[in-house]
C-alpha cells in the first residue's frame, strides 16, 4: 500500500525561497511536492496539470497573468476551492493579514520567521486549521481582539497586557513580578480578558493568541521558542 502524502506545489518568484521550502520539507515523507512556480501563469497551469491539496505560495509574485496578492489568492479560491492555501509574505500589515483572513485563508507565515514553520502550516492548511508564524500572529491577535471587542467588550490596555505575557510563556506569578503587581491582581485581569473573549480554559486563549490550531499543526513548541528559529528569508 502506497504511503499517504500531502501534495504540495510551491509558487514563489526567488528560486531560493522555492529551493529552501523543498529542502525544509525533503527528509518529510508524509508531504510531496508535486511541481512549482515563479509566476500566477505557470501556477494556474500547474494547478490544472496536478492534483494538489496545499498550495504554498508568494503573496508577492508580480508578472504572471492572474496578478498576484488578493487578485490571485481570491481567483484561486474560486477556481480551485478543494486547494488549500499557505501564504507567504514579508509584509505583516493589519491590512494585509485582514484580506487573507476574509478569504477564509487562515495558514500565513512570515518570510523572516524560520523554515521550520512550513511543515506545520501545510499540515495545519490540510486539515482546514489555522496557523501563523510568530511575526504574523502578533498582527492576527490584533485583528481577532478588534473583533472580539466590537463583540463582547474592549479589553483594557492592562488586561492585553496580561494575555500577551502569558501566551509569551510567563506564569501568572512571573508577569506579576514584571509588572509589579499582586498576582491576584494579573489571576483577576487574565480571567476577565478571557471572559470577554468567550474563552473557557488557558489552552484556548493561547490557540486564540497565537491562531493555531494545536490538533492541527502537531506543534508543541513555546512561542519563545519558535522565535529563536532559522528565517525563510534574510
Amino acid at each position: 500500500m502506497d504511503q499517504f502524502a500531502i501534495r504540495v506545489m510551491i509558487a514563489d518568484d526567488h528560486p531560493a525561497i522555492i529551493s529552501g521550502i523543498v529542502a525544509a520539507l525533503a527528509n518529510h515523507t508524509t508531504v510531496e511536492v508535486v511541481a512549482t512556480a515563479s509566476n500566477s501563469t505557470e501556477l494556474v497551469a500547474a494547478l490544472n496539470t496536478y492534483p494538489c491539496d496545499v498550495l504554498v505560495s508568494d503573496y508577492s509574485m508580480p508578472g504572471g497573468e492572474f496578478g498576484d496578492g488578493v487578485t490571485l489568492f481570491s481567483f484561486l479560491r474560486r477556481r480551485y476551492p478543494d486547494t488549500r492555501i499557505v501564504v507567504l509574505t514579508m509584509m505583516n500589515n493589519p491590512g494585509t493579514i485582514r484580506s487573507l483572513l476574509k478569504l477564509d485563508i487562515h495558514c500565513i507565515l512570515s518570510k523572516s520567521d524560520s523554515t521550520d514553520h512550513v511543515l506545520t502550516a501545510i499540515q495545519g492548511a490540510f486539515a482546514s486549521g489555522r496557523y501563523f508564524s510568530p511575526s504574523i500572529s502578533d498582527v492576527a491577535w490584533r485583528i481577532h481582539i478588534e473583533a472580539g471587542n466590537t463583540a463582547s467588550g474592549a479589553l483594557t490596555m492592562r488586561e492585553e497586557e496580561v494575555v500577551r505575557l502569558f501566551v509569551s510563556g510567563l506564569s501568572v506569578s512571573q508577569i506579576a513580578e514584571q509588572l509589579k503587581r499582586s498576582k491576584q491582581t494579573i489571576s483577576s485581569q487574565k480571567t476577565s480578558a478571557m471572559k470577554k473573549l468567550g474563552l473557557d480554559s488557558d489552552t484556548d486563549l493561547i490557540k486564540y493568541v497565537m491562531g493555531v490550531s494545536l490538533a492541527a499543526s502537531g506543534d508543541t513548541s513555546s512561542p519563545a521558542q519558535l522565535n529563536r528559529r532559522r528565517p525563510l528569508a534574510r
